[in-house]
């Protein structure tokens, strides 16, 4: 699958690689959240920019636990993109020539599918574009940039259009002060930083909570007025 192989490029080499072990486990709600579930829109939209999940009605606290569990799913990849773009970086500035580029990058490539492949055809598409979307916050660069750097622009062409038949937007950026979701997404990594639940990484843009909740605030209640 394109879509698995494209993602492959952004978990750069190391030999030994540890990932993210969590142990802890999500509050228990009377009912178990699964990515297969079905909600209304593949976009989470809540009537109540609060978040608190007493103010939720059943459906809204499902939806957003919903994607709390993709959020966790995906990030300690994201964290591992971000980490590993940054040893890449770092070993090709150390080559010279296109021969030796190229033949690291075919290290990469079969070190990558032989560790990560199986892990990541695992991923549903609304874990994978929850990915793309967490990657950008990561690297500050979209995932199709990335793939049009690393490879080529056609490639990246094409992997984007291979994405959307998945319904994943290889361009999409995180917008936490544009985007409901996004702006979700960020409430949930800061609860699961400060719980201990996931290890933070700071993103390359730094985001106020306090400021981002103050706007979304405001936003709230001029769209009520």
């Amino acid at each position: 699958m394109k879509f698995i192989n494209f993602l492959l490029f952004f978990f750069f080499i190391s030999i030994t690689v540890h990932g993210q072990v969590v142990s802890k486990d999500t509050v228990k709600m009377g009912y178990v959240i699964k990515d297969s579930d079905e909600i209304l829109n593949d976009t989470i939209q809540l009537d109540e920019i609060v978040v608190s999940k007493e103010k939720l009605d059943p459906d809204a606290k499902k939806q957003f636990l919903l994607l709390q569990s993709r959020v966790y799913r995906t990030y300690p990849y994201a964290k591992l993109a971000s980490e590993r773009l940054t040893i890449l970086n770092k070993g090709m500035a150390s080559l010279k020539t296109n021969k030796e580029k190229k033949r690291y990058f075919k290290i990469v490539e079969t070190y990558l599918n032989d560790e990560f492949e199986t892990k990541l055809k695992k991923l549903s598409r609304s874990q994978g574009r929850i990915l793309v979307k967490l990657i950008h916050r990561q690297t500050g660069t979209t995932t199709y940039d990335l793939v049009k750097t690393l490879k080529s622009g056609w490639k990246a062409f094409w992997s984007n259009t291979a994405a959307s038949m998945f319904d994943i937007n290889l361009k999409s950026q995180y917008s936490p002060y544009e985007v409901n979701e996004d702006f979700l997404i960020e409430t949930i990594l800061t609860r699961a930083f400060e719980s201990g639940r996931l290890q933070n990484q700071p993103p390359v843009n730094p985001i106020n909570m306090d400021n981002l909740n103050d706007f979304w605030e405001a936003k709230t209640v001029k769209g009520k007025s």
